[in-house]
């Protein structure tokens, strides 16, 4: 029987996005049961897959690589005991076949003899039919024994499984495979799966999930008690154990912004870089036992001291929960923003509260994405990207950055990065030359104007899910403009705060 895949799994092997699987299944091009497909009908749909052709995989790899910066995506090996492991599993699976083609063997020899025992019987006009089947069960065997040209996509599948295990969490269907030296929890998180979690290490109990099927293996250590009840039933903690095999998992997934709990964290200062003269890079890091769970695009409130508090948008993927990326402007006369570039130094502490705002990811569409950011919009517009990237939808994506003047551009070698990187990414960074926060009626109809240009220049973005995000005045333009194209509202979204 052909070996069925999930299309996730498939999707991997021959290094295209799983929404091109879903096309061509659509399409009657690749055969589908279930949600999965097999290993033969997906090499005859792409022929030139080859076991030393990982030159799509590398890509991807590279991509979420820079899209992520220096931590995320990391592709240790697994613990040597997981990859023993692993190696064990599909040892058993070999020897458990060569068993069952052993049985085989003995069958057809049984099968055999029954045949020249009922040849012996036969009437002598049923001779000619009896040595038609013999015949033809000799031939079918023959061509059975014969060496095949070996799938390529199977010897991959192998490598595959000994590298990384695949994860389906019940009843959302989500799936994602764990990679290196990955817990079952950051795997998911890096997938851009937003699973119930608190410290993330092994003492609040929180991400606390049962394993319906498949062998996981606790890697670190956790102080939380699982009852020996619990542990029979098989429940384990995620932030502590990898998988070993394809394993399926009982677990909750947050559904949007009422599924995040409020949370007070202190953070540390671990840097502020300034990108211009009047833009910081702030990056905040939390405790180990106690990081920020938080949907992209979301914001918070930062605090320094009593008296000192701002709203934020984060900058960074929620994959990376402990490292908060900000960008800051200077505003002259803002008692926030005067002590962050004049005072405030490494270490120091700031106080975190929320996440806030629904501004977020909508995942459950099929449709391209189109982002627009305003000056320092850029921030959530950028977690919001990296975080698709994190799905790997394989949708196209569109970035259009408009500042108000070249220094609001600050981080544009980003955009160009992902352009260069992703053959289905369009970033286009545009100037103004006049301030987006202090919007007249002739700067709304110049801005007006260079939306219209954008949208003759690529119609196509009308067929996209829009976001829009920055100052409220060009927002509030932005959103107005393309409900008037005739988008509907429920593709269109800001993070324009309410009046």
């Amino acid at each position: 029987m052909p070996l069925s895949i999930s299309l996730s799994r498939a999707a991997r092997l021959v290094g295209v996005a799983r929404v091109e699987l879903q096309k061509k299944i659509r399409e009657g091009v690749l055969p589908s049961f279930d949600g999965s497909v097999t290993l033969d009908d997906l090499l005859a749909c792409y022929p030139n897959a080859q076991l030393e052709d990982n030159t799509e995989y590398s890509r991807v790899t590279r991509i979420k690589e820079r899209a992520f910066g220096k931590r995320v995506f990391e592709r240790a090996l697994p613990d040597v005991e997981v990859l023993a492991a692993r190696i064990a599993e599909m040892s058993r699976e070999l020897s458990g076949a060569q068993t069952r083609v052993q049985h085989l063997n003995a069958l057809l020899d049984r099968l055999q003899t029954r045949l020249n025992e009922i040849e012996g019987e036969c009437r002598a006009e049923d001779q000619t039919i009896m040595n038609d089947l013999k015949s033809w069960l000799k031939n079918e065997i023959v061509a059975a024994m014969e060496p095949d040209y070996p799938n390529p996509l199977v010897m991959r599948d192998n490598l595959l499984r000994v590298m990384s295990a695949h994860v389906k969490l019940l009843p959302s269907g989500h799936d994602f495979f764990v990679d290196g030296n990955d817990t079952l929890l950051e795997a998911a998180l890096r997938a851009g799966i937003p699973l119930n979690y608190g410290c993330s290490g092994g003492n609040c109990g929180l991400c606390k999930a049962r394993v319906v099927s498949g062998q996981i293996r606790k890697v670190r250590h956790h102080d939380y008690v699982i009852s020996e009840v619990e542990k029979a039933q098989g429940y384990a903690l995620m932030c502590s154990n990898t998988a070993v095999t394809e394993v399926e998992i009982e677990a909750p997934v947050a559904g949007g912004v009422l599924d995040i709990p409020f949370q007070q964290i202190t953070a540390r200062v671990k840097s502020i870089e300034l990108l211009t003269p009047d833009t910081a890079l702030l990056h905040l890091q939390t405790p180990r036992t106690s990081r920020l769970r938080f949907l992209a695009g979301q914001s918070v409130t930062l605090r320094l001291g009593q008296s000192l508090s701002t709203e934020l948008s984060i900058a960074s993927c929620p994959c990376d929960d402990r490292n908060l990326l900000f960008h800051v402007r200077r505003l002259p006369g803002n008692l926030f923003s005067d002590y962050l570039f004049n005072r405030l130094r490494k270490n120091d502490a700031v106080e975190i509260e929320g996440p806030l705002g629904e501004f977020i990811l909508h995942e459950n569409t099929a449709r391209p994405l189109c982002f627009i950011a305003f000056d320092t919009g850029f921030a959530p517009i950028k977690s919001l990207i990296e975080h698709a990237m994190s799905l790997d939808t394989g949708e196209a994506i569109n970035l259009y950055w408009i500042g108000s003047d070249d220094d609001n551009l600050y981080l544009r070698n980003a955009g160009r990065a992902w352009a260069d990187a992703l053959d289905n990414f369009h970033f286009s960074p545009i100037v103004t030359g006049y301030n987006l926060r202090a919007l007249g009626d002739r700067r709304i109809e110049a801005l007006q104007g260079t939306l219209r240009t954008i949208v003759e220049d690529r119609p196509q973005i009308q067929e996209c899910d829009i976001y829009i995000a920055g100052p409220d005045a060009a927002t509030e333009v932005a959103e107005q403009f393309f409900l008037a194209l005739g988008l509907p509202g429920s593709r269109v979204f800001s993070n324009r705060r309410p009046e």
